[in-house]
C-alpha cells in the first residue's frame, strides 16, 4: 500500500501559480509535478474561494508531550489492571464446584 503523499502549502501555492501563468493544459503540470490532475485543480478552487486562508494545515491539533506521556502512563497502569483482573477470575473459576 502505498504512503499518502503530504504536500507543503507552499508547493501547493506554486503548483497552482504554474497552472495560471504556465498556459500548460492541467494535466501537463500535475504530471510534471507529479500528482493527480484533480488534485491540482482541488487546490486551485481552494486557492480561490479561501484566499490567504487555504492550506493552514490538517486540522488536527498535535498532541503535546505531557499529555502524552500522561496519556502513555495511563494506559500502561490500566492495561496492568487488566491482567490482574483477567487473573483473578481465573483463580476464581478454578475454586467454584
Amino acid at each position: 500500500m502505498e504512503k499518502r503523499q503530504k504536500h507543503t502549502a507552499e508547493f501547493k501555492r506554486e503548483a497552482v501559480r504554474l497552472l495560471r501563468t504556465s498556459g500548460k493544459p492541467a494535466a501537463v503540470v500535475a504530471r510534471e509535478l507529479g500528482i493527480p490532475r484533480n488534485r491540482l485543480y482541488r487546490w486551485a478552487s481552494d486557492t480561490e474561494t479561501k484566499g490567504e486562508k487555504a492550506f493552514r494545515g490538517s486540522g488536527r491539533p498535535k498532541a503535546s508531550t505531557d499529555e502524552l506521556t500522561t496519556l502513555k502512563r495511563d494506559l500502561a497502569r490500566l492495561q496492568e489492571e487488566n491482567e490482574i483482573l483477567k487473573k483473578a477470575a481465573a483463580y476464581f473459576a478454578r475454586q467454584l464446584p
